[in-house]
């Protein structure tokens, strides 16, 4: 596997084939970089040897009524998307991984979701691409839908390999992939803060709103918030990178504690700009992209109730610079959360297709780069006419340069949004973009 997600490559590539159905439950976390709990998995198959391509995943449905959309909607975005890159898909693997409800079996789970697993069959065959496998993973145990075998496959399903005990396990630790825990657990570290800390830090939201939703309103006080908003971002990147390296859980612990709830807040309404947002992206590689990716995920969860769409914002950034540095599993989970909260977030969309095409980030960091060497050059050239003017007037009329401006609206580069940022009652202000 590499990080286009196919299980072949080169040829002095490690290769491993995986056969029936033990296998490929087995195989699963490594493909996907954590045990996706309570997901529908889908991945596409190429060629007779059934190299592995594009995936998605996807949060099982709790409605029932929503399986034959979301299955169609599935299906179509694997096989177009694989359709996109020139490799339409010979087959499809599909898995259904959810933990028994209360009171529930894993044999009962399965039953539960035999229903969807074959609208998944039936939306991938009427694009005319079959469904290889569908497997479901419940309880330590796993299922096939396909096999009538009971001798390979009871009805009271098969334990699941012990972990690290697999041919795929060992291959997998011989190339450095590492399996991160489960989804649930991933998601937590950008979950909302609660208790004491979420009543203070809302309390911090509210004020941050009321001071700052006026000059958003502003096209020059929208500019100047973006302005101190980067700057202060900033200044808590190289706070954070100051801070002593330690493990996950620790280390966002240190960070919360590094980020007072008033900085916090103006960061976070903030970059609710589209423009401050995309200037943010750029913090996309070489050292500062630790730092920003640590500083995108604290301020994910300073989102606190009521302010939960809000984190849209950073969690996209947070799913861009992992993507953008070679981490494709915690893109996936952040930008999944993003689109969760929002899923009219544009970037977030757009991030989320590309990543799961195996797309190449290198594109938009070359966007990013150009733009910012536009942005600085137009500046520098601001600048020179701006102190050519002011000079002028010193010597014309003695007014303060300060309020002299040489540059006309329309020579300001980059993306802007039009129209005004939609009020959220009193808790601020957001834009879906």
């Amino acid at each position: 596997m590499n990080k286009r997600h196919e299980s072949t490559g080169p040829s002095d590539e490690q290769q491993i084939t995986l056969r029936g159905p033990a296998e490929l439950a087995d195989a699963l976390p490594y493909l996907m970089g954590f045990h996706p709990n309570d997901s529908v998995v889908m991945v596409a198959l190429h060629g007779g040897r059934g190299r592995f391509g594009g995936r998605l995943r996807l949060g099982i449905p709790r409605s029932s009524q929503e399986w034959p959309s979301v299955a169609g909607q599935l299906a179509e975005c694997l096989i177009k998307g694989s359709e996109r890159r020139g490799d339409r898909p010979d087959a499809i693997v599909v898995f259904l991984c959810q933990d028994p409800a209360d009171g529930e079996t894993g044999n009962q789970t399965m039953e539960r979701l035999r229903p969807f697993a074959q609208r998944l069959r039936t939306a991938c065959g009427a694009l005319d691409v079959p469904v290889l496998e569908a497997l479901c993973i419940s309880d330590n145990r796993y299922w096939s839908y396909c096999c009538p075998d009971a001798r390979c496959c009871p009805a009271e399903g098969n334990p699941l390999a012990m972990p690290g005990t697999s041919v795929m396990a060992a291959a997998a630790t011989y190339a450095g992939i590492q399996v991160r825990g489960s989804l649930r657990e991933m998601e937590a570290r950008l979950a909302p803060l609660t208790a004491t800390v979420g009543t203070e830090q809302q309390q911090a939201l509210d004020s941050a709103g009321a001071t700052l939703l006026p000059k958003l309103l502003d096209e020059e006080g929208r500019r100047e918030v973006g302005g101190s908003t980067l700057e202060l971002a900033r200044r808590l990147m190289t706070r954070l990178g100051e801070a002593p390296a330690a493990m996950p859980s620790l280390s966002d612990l240190n960070d919360d504690r590094l980020i007072g709830h008033e900085e916090a807040a103006a960061v976070i309404l903030g970059l609710q700009d589209r423009e401050t947002r995309d200037r943010a992206a750029e913090w996309m590689e070489g050292p500062e992209a630790e730092s920003a990716l640590r500083l995108w995920r604290a301020l994910a969860r300073r989102c606190v109730a009521p302010y939960e769409e809000h984190a849209a914002a950073p969690l996209t950034l947070a799913g861009w610079v992992a993507w953008s540095t070679g981490d494709e599993p915690a893109a996936r989970v952040a930008l999944g959360l993003a689109l969760r909260l929002d899923p009219g977030y544009t970037f977030a969309q757009l991030l989320h297709e590309a990543c799961n095409q195996g797309l190449d980030p290198e594109t938009l960091r070359r966007c990013l780069r150009g733009e910012r060497t536009t942005r600085t050059a137009r500046r520098g050239h601001r600048t020179g006419r701006v102190a050519g003017a002011r000079s002028v007037r010193a010597q014309g009329g003695g007014r303060r340069g300060t309020q002299t401006a040489s540059v006309t609206p329309g020579t300001v580069t980059g993306r802007r949004r039009t129209g005004r940022p939609r009020a959220q009652g009193r808790r601020g202000s957001r834009a879906r973009r």
